[in-house]
């Protein structure tokens, strides 16, 4: 594998870029402070600005590290205001080549096909770019629209692994995607 880092990619509606500091009002304006949104994630709806702030400080300083992808994504037309988020969001396990994949992004724009634009954009950069070999997702069965998500970016449903994961529901399954170079 050859990692590139968090570099910018553009889709047809969309640019996926590094997060920068002074995007905090936004990130928490647009879907950290909400509860609806973060209700599968793993973490809490921001309750003040300054935790965003906190987050983005943190993310902003590990773009040094070529292993790190955390894209913004912002619409081309925005005024490059951020309407969500996209990572890798463990280590790529190198071994494998292997990334998973997790992403957020405000309810404003849930059902318009944004996050599977991000989501092929990445899968596309990670398999070309970088050559990873394998990318998987998963979501809490409670949360079909994103496997819907998974689906339409060509993952494939692996399974359900019963109380094998955590979000802010408590213990819950794990639905289990994934696409494989070969897959493509």
């Amino acid at each position: 594998m050859e990692h590139k880092g968090t570099k910018y990619i553009e889709t047809r509606r969309l640019i996926l870029r590094p997060f920068r500091t002074e995007d905090a009002p936004a990130m928490y304006r647009n879907w950290a402070s909400d509860a609806e949104v973060t209700k599968f994630l793993t973490w809490p709806a921001h309750t003040n600005a300054s935790i965003t702030e906190s987050i983005l400080r943190e993310w902003c300083a590990n773009y040094s590290q070529k292993d790190y992808y955390q894209w913004a994504i912002v619409f081309k037309e925005s005024a490059d205001e951020p309407i969500g988020s996209i990572s890798v969001v463990n280590p790529i396990k190198e071994t494998i080549k292997m990334a998973h994949i997790g992403y957020c992004i405000g309810k404003t724009w849930w059902h318009k096909g944004i996050t599977s634009e991000a989501f092929s954009a990445v899968i596309d950069f990670l398999f070309d770019e970088v050559g990873v070999n394998r990318i998987e997702a998963r979501h809490d069965p409670r949360n079909p629209n994103s496997g819907k998500v998974m689906q339409k970016c060509g993952l494939q449903y692996e399974g359900t692994s019963r109380q094998s994961d955590w979000n802010n529901q408590g213990i819950c399954d794990a639905c289990l995607y994934a696409l494989l170079t070969s897959d493509r």
